[in-house]
């Protein structure tokens, strides 16, 4: 059974930054891609970044380019997900998820429990 572990989620200011963490329990976390979904109150998932097993590809919601970083450590099989110049529009319950299906981008086969990250203004 897979398991995903976030960590780092809290209340922020706008315009300060926080570091997610996503530690998957298998060791073949490697071969697959991961990443970071969320859902704010009364609204859809949305995709927010994704990174392939090797790092070579990296992917990220419009509106979170140029602030938010992802990364991954694959001898650690956690991925992380650095943010920036954060906004209220940012506050949502941040999910990692493992092992992309499509063809929505926010379709992953396993999922974390979440994160809530909010951000006042």
């Amino acid at each position: 059974q897979v398991q995903l572990v976030e960590s780092g989620g809290g209340l922020v200011q706008a315009g300060g930054s926080l570091r997610l963490a996503c530690v998957a329990s298998i060791r073949t976390a490697r071969s697959y891609a991961m990443g970071w979904v969320r859902q704010a109150p009364g609204k859809e998932r949305e995709f927010v970044s994704s990174i392939s097993g090797s790092s070579e590809r990296i992917a990220y919601l419009d509106s979170t380019k140029g602030r938010f970083t992802i990364s991954r450590d694959n001898a650690k099989n956690t991925v992380y997900l650095q943010m920036n110049s954060l906004k209220p529009e940012d506050t949502a319950v941040y999910y990692c998820a493992l092992d992309f299906i499509g063809p929505s981008k926010s379709n992953w086969r396993y999922w974390g429990q979440g994160t809530q990250v909010t951000v006042s203004s």
